[in-house]
């Protein structure tokens, strides 16, 4: 307690003379690490699909039930995690998630049949679920409102990047090594980060020691003092009408994307008949133009809150613009027959997606304040239904009707999600008595 109280004395009488600490961007860049591991521990088995085919004789439709595996336990989990980012905090909460997937990261290498790489992925898929929900709590105590698009855009484009450079890393280290090596180096990363977190992360600005008087009356000034754990008003949020609609954009969306993160790179190997290295480098072409689009999205967002459109207009305008986009350019794309310009339609596709994805998360943080784990859990459960959906059906479209149809499905998706935002106001918190009755 005196240690509190000295800390607090400290911060007072440099609030006064001291410019801000910058601790909440030490915390924004932890997470981005943390998406960006994510993602590279997704979609290691999405390069090394091919492989593992090839060794196990899986037919596309199996392969497709093993992508799946990790995506309805990604989807059932989504609600758990982030229940236990709200009740915990999430300091405790995302270690333990981190160490939970890590040790199914490196599992799937001992895996020997089609069953039992369902089981890991499964398992691999209910740690994974936590991080986003949970990620999101963790920058809700410390990121100003005008500051949220950007931060969730920032993070989303390091889920990217991971998603992004880690076809070309796993790539090479099958042909060195095998198939299950990048498995193991990829847990090991892991578990490194948890451990930074768990040292250097606090559930609340007040309780960190790098957080001087100035910083913490900037964030509290705007964010009041909040609390590190909270009840959630389950009955009251599942109540309220914007969330569902909030989540159901977030079901096409997450469609969307979850294609290019399993079945794109098999696409590139079987349609257009790239070998692994070369499949390698152009899967990660359209994600890099993603994690641009992440980072313009969510900056585009703040910019035009700052200059006074007001929340509604700044998060609903960036995120049409991005689904139409992307439902005009990938049905371009999968007609093209030359690779290069399929590739690059395919880039900018990716790049309009992405635009939408900080926004929605941003979303999250502006409707859901002390509640945004939950109410991020809600959307990323719908959401990661879609993307299970899209891994267990792809298969089955693509062996009935081609990959021309499964990309068109995208479209739709795409221009369903557009019409879906032009109902969602970031400014009706679901708190406010006004959110609650909608």
């Amino acid at each position: 307690m005196t240690g509190e109280a000295s800390l607090m004395e400290r911060r007072d009488t440099a609030a006064g003379v001291a410019r801000p600490t910058r601790a909440r961007h030490a915390v924004l860049w932890l997470t981005v690490l943390a998406y960006l591991i994510t993602y590279m521990d997704r979609v290691v088995i999405a390069t090394a699909a091919p492989v593992i085919e090839k060794e196990y004789g899986f037919s596309p439709v199996t392969m497709g039930w093993i992508f799946a595996s990790f995506s309805i336990a990604y989807a059932l989990f989504q609600i758990p995690g982030g229940w236990l980012g709200d009740r915990f905090g999430p300091r405790r909460a995302l270690t333990g998630v981190v160490l939970w997937w890590s040790t199914f990261t490196a599992a799937t290498a001992l895996t020997w049949s089609a069953g039992s790489m369902m089981v890991c992925r499964f398992l691999f898929g209910m740690g994974e679920a936590g991080a986003f929900p949970i990620a999101t709590r963790s920058l809700s105590r410390w990121m100003l409102p005008s500051e949220r698009g950007w931060a969730q855009g920032v993070t989303h484009a390091g889920a990217r990047l991971g998603g992004a450079v880690t076809p070309v890393f796993v790539a090479l280290l099958i042909v060195q090594f095998g198939w299950r090596m990048p498995f193991l180096a990829f847990a090991l990363i892991g578990i490194a980060w948890a451990a930074l977190w768990f040292c250097y992360y606090r559930d609340t600005p007040r309780e960190h020691p790098s957080v001087n008087g100035a910083e913490l009356a900037m964030i509290e000034g705007a964010l009041g003092q909040g609390r590190a754990r909270v009840n959630v008003p389950w009955r009251h949020l599942l109540a309220n009408s914007q969330l569902w609609v909030l989540s159901a954009m977030y079901f096409c969306y997450a469609y969307c994307i979850n294609i290019f993160l399993t079945w794109f790179p098999k696409y590139l190997h079987d349609a257009r008949g790239f070998d692994i290295a070369v499949m390698g480098l152009f899967a990660s072409l359209p994600l890099m133009a993603g994690v641009v689009g992440d980072l313009m999205g969510g900056w585009v967002s703040d910019l035009l809150v700052k200059r006074g459109a007001g929340l509604k207009m700044a998060r609903r305008g960036v995120a049409v613009v991005g689904f139409l986009m992307a439902a005009a350019m990938i049905p371009l794309a999968a007609a093209i027959d030359q690779p290069v310009p399929s590739i690059l339609c395919f880039c900018i596709a990716l790049f309009g997606l992405e635009l939408t994805v900080g926004v929605s998360w941003a979303v999250t943080l502006d409707i859901g304040g002390e509640y945004a784990g939950s109410v991020s859990a809600v959307m990323n459960t719908l959401g990661n239904m879609g993307a299970a959906v899209a891994a267990a059906v792809t298969g089955y479209i693509v062996s009935m009707s081609g990959w021309f149809a499964a990309f068109a499905v995208l479209s739709v998706l795409c221009l369903i999600a557009a019409a879906l935002f032009l109902r969602i106001d970031a400014s009706r918190k679901l708190r406010d008595g006004k959110g609650m009755q909608a």
